[in-house]
């Protein structure tokens, strides 16, 4: 694969990723969603004309946001608030994220330091471009020559979410009420069975932040990201069955799979910004350098 087409994949890639703040996105027809005048997240056009089904839960719009109701001002009430409307719109057909019920609860806040203000159904988020935060670790080795290569996961045919495609060594999303390194050890320990002695190891290196959108909403993310170095004779291995093989690459191959479609493609940006930290990319050699750094690192 010549440079010039993979710079030009990647780019392509990190546009798709960063999608809700291109020319010709719906962000301009989205409504603000707020909490106690604190924006939390972007409504899409199609969801206000429900949302107004529930005059009881959100206010009609108006200056361009949609707000809860000020009746609804604790942490619980606002949750189950929502939570009794999503679980009433788990009926219209047109919510096909809905369909992907988890029964996991995300935190609502404007900014990842602030008190939650709610949680919220994991499959709903998009809905209203609420934030979600995640932990991605990069497993790697180091020879004795110095040589890296990295470990990959291929995620398991059955998956809700990019079934069969490559991913980060080990990943997960953050849950209301947990922690960090909590997350980083617990995915570690259930996806490639690595023993919390190792996993604690991990070095937390870098946040990667994007907004995308599609037909499902609005999908403002940010991840964790934490450089597991791991002792040359050690294997991950297959754990709660959400991935389906584990490849040790070397860095050249890693990066020729980096800009195909056979990449989940948020851990891909995970994996970019590795190569960048490592300098396995050069900005002497590779022109869209700054254009990678910046793509990886949106404010939400």
């Amino acid at each position: 694969m010549c440079p010039c087409g993979w710079s030009e994949r990647i780019l392509r890639l990190l546009g798709r990723m960063n999608s809700f703040y291109l020319p010709g996105s719906r962000r301009a027809g989205c409504f603000r969603f707020e909490i106690d005048g604190a924006q939390v997240g972007w409504i899409p056009p199609h969801m206000a004309p429900l949302l107004a089904r529930y005059p009881q839960v959100f206010s009609p719009a108006h200056g361009g946001a949609v707000s809860l109701c000020h009746n609804l001002d604790t942490y619980e009430r606002r949750s189950e608030a929502v939570d009794a409307v999503l679980q009433d719109l788990r009926r219209e057909e047109g919510l096909s994220c809905l369909k992907g019920w988890r029964d996991e609860k995300y935190s609502v806040m404007p900014k990842f330091s602030d008190r939650p203000l709610m949680w919220m159904e994991r499959a709903a988020t998009s809905l209203f471009g609420v934030k979600r935060y995640g932990v991605h670790i990069n497993g790697y080795t180091v020879s004795e020559s110095g040589e890296v290569n990295m470990w990959l996961a291929r995620r398991s045919r059955t998956k809700q979410t990019y079934p069969g495609l490559l991913d980060n060594m080990a990943a997960g999303g953050l849950a209301a009420g947990v922690g960090i390194k909590h997350t980083l050890v617990k995915e570690c320990e259930e996806e490639a069975c690595i023993p919390a002695a190792i996993a604690e190891r991990a070095c937390p290196v870098a946040t990667v932040s994007y907004t995308y959108e599609d037909e499902d909403g609005v999908f403002p993310e940010s991840q964790f990201v934490f450089d597991l170095k791991l002792p040359l004779e050690f294997k991950p291995k297959i754990g709660d069955g959400e991935v389906q093989e584990f490849y040790l690459l070397p860095i050249d191959k890693v990066k020729d799979v980096l800009a195909t479609d056979d990449f989940k493609p948020n851990s891909a940006m995970v994996v970019l910004d590795f190569l960048i930290r490592h300098s396995f990319i050069d900005p002497d050699t590779e022109p869209h350098y700054q254009d990678f750094v910046s793509g990886l690192h949106q404010d939400l």
